[in-house]
């Protein structure tokens, strides 16, 4: 399968957050039910919900591409290289793992040029083990 990338070097990388709740219910719903909602509003931002995110990092399109390039092969590098290919992503709980695993070197070297957005992805990561409804939304920006 070829991949095919779109080049847009003086675009940026946008990470979003999804963290509120617009479904207001005294009733207790059942954590299966819960997910299926959250997971409907995250793929709500298709239909222009853009104001309901938190902007959490943002990056230029070149830096992003150097740190995946710098990143080792494997799981963590294809899933944020699905940016670069597709132009947008989704990290939810099932990605938290392998992704701060190969994010930690370059958080831990104050002198790497990725080391904040290491840091503040892992930070983004960690909050998402807690709270497993919260999602991020990556997209490629002009």
């Amino acid at each position: 399968m070829t991949e095919h990338r779109i080049e847009q070097p003086d675009g940026k990388v946008v990470f979003w957050s999804l963290r509120q709740k617009f479904v207001d219910s005294d009733d207790d719903v059942p954590e299966e039910a819960q997910q299926v909602m959250y997971y409907s509003l995250a793929i709500g931002h298709h239909v222009g919900m853009i104001d309901c995110l938190n902007t959490e990092l943002e990056c230029p399109l070149k830096g992003y591409q150097s740190w995946v390039e710098a990143l080792p092969e494997g799981e963590a590098r294809r899933k944020l290289q699905g940016l670069l290919t597709f132009g947008e992503i989704n990290i939810d709980s099932t990605h938290t793992n392998m992704l701060a695993l190969a994010l930690d070197a370059f958080s831990k070297d104050v002198n790497s040029p990725y080391c904040q957005w290491s840091s503040t992805l892992i930070r983004l990561l960690a909050e998402i083990e807690r709270e497993p409804a919260i999602y991020l939304i990556v997209k490629r920006r002009p």
